[in-house]
């Protein structure tokens, strides 16, 4: 956490730019908050920064108790001084007292908020409360900015499921693999430590049993590929990512390279949990976990699936598979996001498809708005969503 002693700048009175500073703050925690929301909080008086705070991980401090604990030990005074904070600050008592709490016993004069709690059932009593403390309150600010910090945690609290989130990567004709399932490498470095980042701000991946026994990817985040500062890098590999399998009939090798890496595995299969195939299984992976899905037409619910991780708090996953289980995700209504780097490589038309989705007519086309197109490296990424409206 950090603090400013004495302040040789100009005052600083505008919202908003305290507010985007509270944004950048949070962020610090894009790897390591999870399942709780990112949040950033800047104590500021008289148009001077007189500490900040953001939270880490579960367990430890939420930003508000950060950047009080930070004032307070350099001796400045918080009475009087307004608040920033990219999210309300909480009512509830869990692993951490209330926030809201906290800044009133403080002394705190006015707290600038940037989004209510997305939780229907606490939204808008940490406000209530500091109102009830004669404590000024005012916003939102920002708030798309800071709304965009979280939308997996608002997604799982509104939606009681988790933001969901294909990553492909293909050539400039929509190719991911030649026939015989050669793909290494389509896209650069720069892309594939875009999409390290990517796992690593996730809480699940997901993969299906053909793409695993036809890759054998470690599915892990590497520190080495991150391209992170070190203190991120360090928070970034605290955690993996659970690793999740669909595996309806339990063909997963023993000896495949995900087993063998540290973390969380998930299968879930239509098999016996609890047959010899599982347990022998279990035996090599210690932190494996195989569980009984729900079935939909033969194969295993994904519906079902991506409740399954909403009760398992994840806030984002992320869906890293071929062309069949990318498709069905599509075609089900169950992405929120797709995240597509594109490399300027033809691979011709004996190569695998970047989806399998047997459309028939035009009429039957799947809309995407398109929210971003950005290089990287030599490539390009594309993040889009399904245009529900069309």
């Amino acid at each position: 956490m950090q603090t400013n002693e004495l302040h040789d700048s100009p005052p600083v009175l505008n919202d908003e730019h305290w507010m985007a500073r509270a944004i950048e703050l949070a962020k610090k925690g894009w790897y390591s908050t999870m399942p709780n929301p990112r949040v950033g909080c800047v104590l500021v008086k008289n148009g001077q920064v007189l500490a900040e705070g953001w939270h880490q991980r579960p367990g430890q401090g939420h930003a508000e108790v950060e950047a009080i604990a930070a004032a307070v030990n350099v001796g400045a005074e918080i009475k009087g001084a307004t608040a920033y904070v990219t999210l309300e600050p909480c009512s509830h008592h869990g692993k951490t007292g209330p926030c809201c709490e906290a800044l009133a016993e403080a002394g705190v004069r006015r707290v600038v908020y940037g989004m209510e709690d997305p939780n229907p059932q606490v939204s808008a009593r940490g406000l209530e409360y500091l109102r009830s403390q004669g404590v000024e309150v005012h916003g939102p600010v920002l708030e798309d900015e800071c709304r965009a910090l979280n939308p997996g945690f608002i997604s799982r609290m509104l939606h009681r499921r988790p933001l969901v989130r294909l990553k492909l990567a293909m050539s400039l004709d929509a190719r991911t693999a030649m026939a015989n399932g050669e793909s290494k490498w389509i896209t650069s470095a720069a892309a594939r430590s875009d999409v390290q980042r990517l796992r690593a701000g996730s809480c699940a991946v997901i993969s299906g049993i053909e793409s695993i026994l036809q890759d054998n990817p470690a599915m892990n985040v590497r520190r080495d590929d991150l391209g992170l500062s070190k203190d991120l890098c360090d928070l970034a590999t605290e955690r993996q990512p659970i690793r999740v399998i669909l595996d309806s009939a339990l063909r997963m090798d023993p000896k495949s390279q995900l087993l063998s890496k540290p973390g969380k595995v998930l299968i879930c299969t239509l098999d016996d949990p609890q047959s010899e195939k599982a347990k022998a299984l279990k035996a090599v992976c210690p932190e494996l976990e195989v569980i009984q899905a729900k079935a939909w037409q033969d194969r295993i619910d994904l519906h079902w699936l991506v409740s399954e991780l909403g009760k398992r708090e994840c806030n984002e996953v992320l869906v890293e598979t071929g062309a069949s289980l990318a498709g069905s995700f599509l075609r089900r209504g169950l992405l929120d996001e797709l995240i597509i780097y594109m490399a300027p490589k033809l691979l011709g038309s004996k190569a695998r498809p970047i989806f399998e989705l047997p459309l028939d007519t035009m009429a039957a086309h799947l809309p995407l708005m398109i929210d971003s197109i950005e290089p990287i490296g030599q490539d390009w990424k594309i993040t889009a969503r399904p245009d529900i409206e069309s």
